[in-house]
């Protein structure tokens, strides 16, 4: 159902790139902003890996990284993405105190997952599992080609607006509502194309859960890390990198700017509430699949911390 939506809201925002740009430049005016549009989100598609990767200062998690709790991490994404049949992505770690995920990359073979200290931190490692497996969900869904599609259409009914500006101004009898009509499609075009954005976001989270429940086998362990990830944010951690960069929200699996889970017409995710809720719908009272035990890095005569409990 959630792909049904995501073509809807998609032929939605074209139908109304289309619209926009005839009233206001006509098929000239439509095919320029489309191509400025095409080009500025083709580099950034291409490059979005590295491009988001160096954004937030991410490392590769080496093998003999010394942390036992980002090696066991890296092993469990390794472990969950062979189980589902794709391509293991870079796995990369963030410092930042607040708990936080979120993946990139322009297809399975081109993609990166990162998790925040933070989240290695305040989580246990069933709900690293989890949160994980619905970062992987986003990466075997495409879910990033559908955000870059998005962004262009977006961005170019943005750009048709900025053009009404200056083709409005001569023609004003040839267009509905004159010079008040041109102001009213600067104004309200990429409102409207930022709202159906931004419902595909949300759609394509709760697509993620879904597959996420499904690639860890743990539905439990996702409802409990959304929770806990949502209280963390609203408890007034604050990523700084996302806060200088707010157009990277949407990749987090939580809103990482304000930690409000409102579910409504202008967030980029849907409430956590509403999210806890779906897994419980779809899933019950499954129980957990209990990590690989060889999985688990060697303790060396010291007594296991409490977050590699399964």
């Amino acid at each position: 159902m959630n792909h049904i939506k995501t073509f809807m809201l998609l032929a939605a925002m074209t139908a109304l790139f289309v619209g926009v740009g005839y009233l206001i430049g006509g098929a000239a005016g439509m095919a320029i902003a489309l191509a400025f549009a095409l080009v500025g989100n083709l580099i950034s598609y291409w490059n979005a890996d590295k491009i988001v990767l160096a954004m937030y200062k991410a490392q590769e998690v080496q093998a003999n990284h010394p942390d036992t709790r980002v090696r066991t991490y890296a092993n469990d994404v390794r472990e969950m993405a062979q189980r589902a049949g794709m391509p293991v992505p870079k796995i990369t770690i963030i410092e930042g105190d607040q708990p936080n995920a979120f993946a990139t990359g322009r297809d399975p073979a081109h993609a990166a997952v990162a998790a925040t200290t933070g989240l290695l931190t305040m989580l246990d490692r069933r709900e690293i599992r989890a949160v994980m497996g619905h970062e992987l969900a986003h990466v075997k869904n495409r879910d990033t080609l559908t955000m870059t599609v998005t962004a262009t259409i977006a961005g170019a009914i943005s750009a048709l607006a900025n053009f009404a500006f200056f083709f409005g101004a001569g023609n004003d009898r040839e267009r509905p509502g004159g010079f008040i009509g041109v102001i009213a499609i600067m104004i309200l075009a990429p409102m409207a194309a930022a709202l159906v954005q931004m419902a595909i976001s949300r759609g394509r989270e709760y697509e993620a859960d879904a597959g996420g429940a499904e690639i860890s086998g743990d539905p439990q362990a996702l409802a409990s890390a959304l929770q806990k990830i949502d209280a963390y944010a609203r408890g007034g951690r604050v990523n700084l990198n996302a806060e200088r960069n707010p157009a990277t929200a949407h990749m987090f699996i939580i809103n990482p700017l304000n930690g409000h889970g409102a579910d409504n017409l202008f967030s980029t995710h849907p409430s956590t509430s509403n999210r806890v809720a779906a897994l419980t719908v779809r899933f019950g009272g499954k129980h957990a699949v209990p990590p690989q035990p060889e999985l688990v890095s060697p303790r060396r005569n010291r007594p296991p911390g409490p977050w590699e409990q399964p």
